[in-house]
């Protein structure tokens, strides 16, 4: 059986930062185009599981909605410090997320979505748990806020894989974890 995948499918600035201060994540309507979602809904077809931080799923919830996570197709996984009861197919995790992920790898099913935040992804990578980066790039200098990749977690080689061009100046990296 192969095991599932982790996939990072995120949007930074091109001087590497996925937020503005105070978790403001205005610059993303820079490239916002109407019928464009830049390989999103071709990505969550492959899909049936997502991990999220607390502070992203606020976010979201707040500016776009609770059906964008929960679509009633995969289980979502916030990952918190503050325990709530279970919303749907949407659970709120406290525990240690290196076990969530090694359970969740391990089990039947489509490949796994984490959408983030920082602490998340970070965490990931210290365990070298990420196998697949589709990062887009924002055609910004943000100047601060918080960096997709934070200092001190191990090297890590990763092999090309595609690279693609938007007509809104947005550019999508694609690398897979080198095994």
């Amino acid at each position: 059986m192969k095991m599932r995948e982790i996939s990072l499918f995120i949007a930074m600035s091109l001087d590497g930062y996925i937020a503005k201060p105070n978790d403001d994540l205005s610059f993303l309507k820079l490239v916002e185009k109407a019928g464009e979602d830049y390989g999103y809904e071709e990505f969550t077809d492959t899909i049936d599981v997502l991990i999220v931080g607390r502070k992203t799923y606020d976010y979201v919830l707040k500016n776009v909605g609770l059906s964008h996570y929960d679509n009633g197709k995969r289980d979502v996984y916030v990952i918190t410090r503050t325990e709530r009861p279970q919303a749907g197919r949407t659970t709120f995790y406290t525990g240690s997320l290196l076990e969530l992920v090694r359970r969740l790898k391990s089990e039947k099913g489509k490949n796994i979505y984490c959408d983030g935040g920082a602490e998340v992804i970070n965490e990931l990578l210290k365990y070298d748990l990420i196998d697949n980066f589709i990062i887009s790039i924002i055609p910004v200098l943000l100047g601060n806020g918080t960096r997709l990749f934070k200092d001190s977690r191990p090297e890590q080689t990763l092999d090309f894989v595609e690279v693609k061009t938007y007509e809104t100046g947005l550019t999508q990296l694609h690398y897979k974890r080198k095994k």
